[in-house]
């Protein structure tokens, strides 16, 4: 226990540092100074560790809020900036790997899919919340993973929509007629949410753990009875890089947990849940 709690304490003074180094740039925009910065953060909260967030102090965890907050804007104008670089090539989707975290969306495409298979037959429509400016989720399950299904695609930000449509629109049409794209807050989205068997939550869609929960929540009462939720989430050290979703709050929400995947090595990067709306009538006898 005494090391384990030493292993911890080391690990939250060197994210502390990174958080402090992180903070002082004048911008987050992908830059030697930027991507070196990130790429330490990264590699420390990857590996196994017996870190539990929730258990940290006031201050550790005023940090570790803020830190997510500077992790989803530089992760915002890193896609941003590869999907203009992107898009400015020939067949841009021929040189998709040139984006750094490339093979960690086909694994994670591929990981998802797999485990959503055991409990879904192949969805006729499938909405992905928190797209972004570079929607390589949605189009990696649409290329080679669900050939038959359609996506729907939302983003608060009309800008990063009109990125992915301009790199979407590289597809071959039996891609590119399946993706569609629209600019709208997930608290605004109320019928529409009832015409998918299946919906990912995407990890950075609900930055706290009350905004999370409150997603979470409207998605229940909106999503269709026995349609999937897909919510990405982290786990051990790499809830400094994401928020984490509580299995009390997908239970709360409406929806039973099929399953829970934890990544133990660097391919992936987040957790995923998957869960199935239940029937009110169900809810109310369990």
């Amino acid at each position: 226990m005494e090391a384990e709690n030493s292993e911890v304490a080391a690990l939250v003074e060197k994210i502390t540092g990174l958080h402090a180094a992180i903070s002082k740039l004048a911008s987050l925009s992908p830059s030697p100074e930027v991507d070196a910065l990130f790429t330490e953060l990264v590699a420390a909260c990857v590996p196994s560790s017996p870190v539990d967030v929730t258990k940290l102090g006031p201050e550790a965890q005023e940090m570790r809020q803020d830190l997510i907050r500077l992790c989803s804007a530089a992760e915002g104008l890193l896609e941003a900036h590869y999907s203009n670089m992107l898009t400015a090539l020939d067949n841009p989707l021929d040189h998709l790997g040139r984006f750094p975290y490339f093979d960690n969306y086909i694994n994670l495409s591929k990981l998802e899919h797999d485990l959503l298979a055991g409990h879904v037959a192949a969805p006729a429509r499938v909405a992905f919340i928190g797209s972004g400016p570079l929607p390589f989720s949605s189009l990696f399950l649409a290329m080679y993973h669900l050939p038959d299904t359609r996506f729907d695609n939302y983003d608060r930000c009309s800008v990063a929509n009109g990125r992915a449509m301009k790199l979407v629109g590289a597809a071959d049409e039996g891609v590119r007629a399946r993706m569609a794209f629209h600019t709208a807050e997930v608290a605004d989205l109320t019928a529409e949410l009832g015409a998918y068997d299946v919906v990912f939550l995407a990890a950075l869609v609900g930055m706290t753990s009350e905004e999370k929960a409150n997603t979470i929540a409207h998605l229940g009462k909106h999503m269709a009875d026995g349609a999937v939720l897909v919510a990405r989430s982290a786990h051990g050290a790499r809830a400094f890089l994401y928020p984490v979703v509580e299995l009390d709050d997908i239970g709360r929400g409406g929806f039973q947990v099929l399953a829970v995947h934890h990544p133990a090595g660097d391919e992936v990067f987040n957790s995923f849940i998957v869960a199935r709306k239940v029937k009110i009538s169900q809810e109310m006898s369990a």
